[in-house]
């Protein structure tokens, strides 16, 4: 316990030197003035939560290297994101959110559909993290009921970023990344080094056991299915669009993206590694998501469970205020400005008023999300097909189309939804391969439709 409440007083400290948001620029982009250091550790601490590292561990204990397929799949994504899209989209002018770009490269109504999306992806995404730092790890470290756990971490991560902006959680999440980076790979090396018994060879046999038992039990369908879903699934995800757009220059937000690719490809083999290493000192019938958790209990001293414990509460904040605050950003830019006229102190007062609103919706919807895995691919597999689309081809093409961008959005998340349902949830179709495609044949219909369109009123 006195763990936790040094740490909560390090965090608070940090918020506070961060400086409160007193304008809608500082709280939405923080004055489009990151550096690299900031935007490179924005984005590492939010994928290097709960989803990466407990769940990561997790499939380690349970599939092997199996994961490292995909993992690489996700390196891949950020090294594209910086090479080909993140310089396009920070070189638009006057955009606070990937809203802002799809509304300028087609129109209003494929911006508020884009707003729509977002938002609604924003409160899923916390949901799975809520959920993790709440339900899994401050249940586990404080031993309170799951609802005041949840509530809990809800609060700490809502107020330092409703007053704070973008600015304090970016630079909150550089402080957990770093306190995360520093504790879990010298974990795996304590582990190899005093309680893994073998060595190298017996390593390596662990290792081919488990992935050669996690292909035998995944489909070559949900392995294409899988890199799809990490290749796709998290591209330019709010938080990242944000960090994208708060960047000090093109040339930041692209070594930013590429330096963070390379980063998590190394940071992956470590998460699964240390999945394979449990699986000589945990039992075989591990709950979900506690893999890591139980590993660390087993074999560190009470101290290094207790940091590891807190070291997974920080990470779960970074993740989780980031999604805050972007969903925040988006509401109040792609929605509610819309519709009506706010000043910039008004816009402020509206966007700290969507961070307790999004907030409070995550936290209770947290209590239904069955593990970190499952609720991330579920979020993927939604995001990929409804909005990609629009935003590559809006910011390639030189003239992209209204039509094309609102139906590919408008099919895409129709059908990767249509596909949870039990009707086609038992074909065994993975939902993001079937989504994704009916969205870039919406996107192809919608392009030619509206160019046959233009030419016949140019004949008119």
């Amino acid at each position: 316990m006195g763990a936790v409440i040094v740490y909560v007083m390090v965090l608070a400290f940090i918020a506070l030197r961060a400086r409160i948001a007193r304008e809608y620029e500082e709280f939405s982009v923080a004055k489009r003035m990151l550096p690299v250091a900031l935007v490179f550790g924005g984005i590492t601490a939010t994928y290097v939560g709960p989803g990466f590292s407990i769940g990561f561990v997790d499939n380690g204990f349970r599939s092997g290297f199996l994961f490292s397929i995909v993992g690489l799949a996700y390196a891949v994504q950020n090294i594209s994101v910086g090479l080909l899209i993140a310089p396009r989209l920070r070189a638009l002018q006057g955009c606070y959110t990937l809203g802002d770009a799809i509304g300028q490269k087609y129109d209003r109504r494929c911006q508020i559909l884009a707003g729509i999306i977002s938002v609604g992806l924003c409160m899923l995404f916390a949901a799975v993290m809520i959920n993790a730092g709440g339900k899994v790890v401050l249940q586990e470290m404080l031993g309170l009921p799951a609802w005041l756990s949840v509530s809990l971490l809800t609060v700490v991560a809502a107020s330092y970023t409703t007053f704070g902006g973008l600015r304090a959680s970016v630079t909150t999440d550089v402080f957990h990344f770093v306190l995360h980076a520093l504790f879990l790979p010298p974990v795996l090396l304590y582990l190899l080094l005093f309680h893994f018994e073998g060595g190298a060879k017996a390593f390596f046999q662990q290792a081919a056991s488990a992935t050669a038992t996690g292909f035998q039990l995944t489909s070559p369908l949900e392995v294409v299915s899988l890199v799809t879903l990490f290749l796709l699934g998290e591209t330019l995800i709010p938080p990242y669009a944000n960090l994208t757009l708060a960047s000090k220059t093109s040339r930041v937000s692209r070594g930013s993206f590429i330096l963070a690719g390379l980063f998590s490809a190394l940071w992956f083999l470590v998460m699964i590694s240390l999945g394979v290493v449990a699986r000589t000192m945990v039992p075989p019938d591990t709950a979900k998501d506690h893999v890591l958790m139980d590993l660390v209990k087993a074999t560190i001293p009470t101290v290094g469970y207790a940091l590891l414990l807190v070291t997974l509460v920080s990470i779960v904040l970074s993740s989780l205020n980031s999604l805050l605050n972007a969903g925040a950003t988006v509401l109040t830019q792609d929605l509610i400005r819309q519709f009506t006229h706010l000043p910039d102190r008004a816009a402020l007062r509206t966007g700290r008023g969507c961070t307790i609103l999004i907030a409070a919706v995550a936290a209770a919807a947290a209590m239904f999300v069955p593990s970190v895995i499952e609720g991330l691919m579920f979020c993927y597999s939604i995001w990929a097909p409804a909005i990609l689309p629009a935003v590559i081809f809006g910011l390639w093409l030189p003239r992209p189309r209204p039509w094309a961008g609102l139906l590919s959005m408008m099919v895409g998340t129709l059908v990767a939804v249509a596909f949870k349902f039990p009707f086609f949830s038992q074909t065994g179709i993975p939902p993001i391969l079937p989504a994704l495609a009916c969205s870039l044949l919406a996107y192809a219909a919608g392009h030619w439709a509206q160019g046959i369109h233009e030419r016949a009123q140019a004949w008119t």
